[in-house]
């Protein structure tokens, strides 16, 4: 037996046990506005899981506390298809921790555990930019695994006749996944009739697509997996639900 070693102490690793012992320690609330709101509004790391399985990693920093990401998930969690019974548990972490990158040193341990799946599909991206528009997406993608519910009921729209620029303005305000669209001066002269009160997504998408290719061929709306989009161009987009014009 030799008498000499060498000892090697990774003080990340060490970091990252304790933040997984102490989120393991916590029992997962509900996620929705109740039990959102009774966080307190500081920096932090949070867990996500689905059906009680752990499945996304995140950081909250001062500038966007824990309650502000945690509803952000929430309001994109609400407009997907598929999605479980959806928890949290969050710690909060001193800002002078940030500066290691708590939720990396999370990330690294749980992909060598295979857990916290989300993290590796592209699940927290806000906009993935025009650029992802044309493109493709991988098979095992979150927003290719729960595309965005176009069958979403917007309650807070009511029936009656829009300008579209209002309704654009209203629509993004409302819509739980993003809607991008390029302004146009004609937005402002164009009327909408919506029907009925709490129309779904693609009822909205439908009546507007129709009001805006009929003032000019060029502009059609298209939902992609992730998100919808407006603009006066034909695509390719090789990747989309449906088309409305």
């Amino acid at each position: 037996m030799p008498a000499s070693g060498e000892f090697r102490l990774s003080i990340t690793r060490a970091l990252a046990d304790q933040l997984a012992d102490g989120l393991a320690a916590l029992g997962p609330d509900p996620l929705g506005p109740v039990y959102i709101g009774r966080v307190d509004p500081k920096p932090g790391v949070y867990q996500l899981y689905e059906n009680g399985t752990l499945i996304y990693v995140g950081k909250a920093q001062a500038s966007e506390p824990l309650p502000k990401r945690l509803r952000q998930h929430y309001d994109k969690l609400s407009g997907r298809v598929g999605i479980g019974t959806m928890t949290f548990t969050c710690l909060y972490v001193h800002e002078d921790m940030q500066a290691v990158s708590p939720e990396q040193l999370l990330i690294n341990k749980y992909r060598g555990e295979g857990k916290a799946a989300w993290n590796f599909m592209g699940f927290g991206s806000k906009d993935p930019g025009k650029e992802r528009d044309t493109t493709r997406i991988d098979a095992d993608h979150f927003d290719a695994v729960h595309p965005i519910n176009l069958d979403f009921v917007c309650a807070d729209i009511t029936a009656g006749t829009y300008i579209v620029e209002d309704l654009l303005k209203l629509m993004k305000r409302t819509l739980p996944f993003l809607f991008r669209y390029q302004s146009a001066s004609f937005h402002r002269q164009l009327e909408v009739e919506i029907v009925e009160d709490a129309p779904t997504a693609d009822e909205l998408f439908d009546a507007l697509g129709a009001v805006i290719a009929h003032a000019d061929p060029e502009w059609r709306i298209t939902a992609l997996p992730g998100y919808v989009i407006m603009y006066p161009k034909d695509g390719p987009y090789p990747h989309a639900l449906r088309t409305y014009r």
